[in-house]
């Protein structure tokens, strides 16, 4: 038998239970990258989502509290990246280190932001609009190249603050 449902109003006190609330959908994982004029530049993020097919646009959404919003916010392209299952590593260390490109095949892309090998799926994006989004921004871009990746191969997912595969039902 499941627990009694629990309700509250989302306030500053509850942040933390907010948040857990929102992890209970589960998402994919992605790096988005830009250029910028000390290099190159990552950030983990699983706010992605398409918008749009006509025109095609997709939306990401960075913290203002990180340091890495600005960079993101005043780029001109960027590219986000959708990451395979044996791309942990990477999820983890764009998600604390913006830089150390080092570690990870890497060529420049289409636009001039960073390409991530082995990478599921590739959009590489013009910045279409940027919106206010309480502590967060909402980036859209739009998509100028798909590069798509080893279909079928599982993708990276975040679910209740974990990583981790899907497993389809037999």
């Amino acid at each position: 038998m499941s627990a009694e449902p629990r309700g509250f109003e989302p306030n500053a006190d509850r942040t933390a239970d907010l948040r857990r609330a929102f992890g209970c959908f589960g998402t994919g994982v992605t790096v988005v990258t830009t250029q910028t004029e000390n290099g190159p530049l990552g950030m983990t993020a699983n706010s992605f989502s398409s918008v749009s097919l006509t025109p095609p646009l997709v939306l990401w959404s960075p913290a203002l509290s990180s340091l890495r919003h600005d960079a993101f916010a005043n780029a001109t392209q960027f590219c986000i990246h959708v990451l395979s299952d044996q791309q942990l590593d990477m999820a983890r260390h764009f998600a604390t280190s913006g830089d150390g490109f080092e570690q990870f095949e890497w060529t420049p892309g289409a636009l001039g932001a960073p390409r991530l090998l082995g990478c599921l799926a590739e959009f590489h994006c013009s910045t279409y609009a940027i919106h206010p989004a309480g502590d967060h921004s909402l980036i859209l871009g739009e998509v100028r190249k798909v590069i798509e990746g080893e279909r079928g191969a599982s993708g990276l997912l975040f679910d209740h603050g974990r990583f981790g595969r899907f497993a389809p039902d037999p």
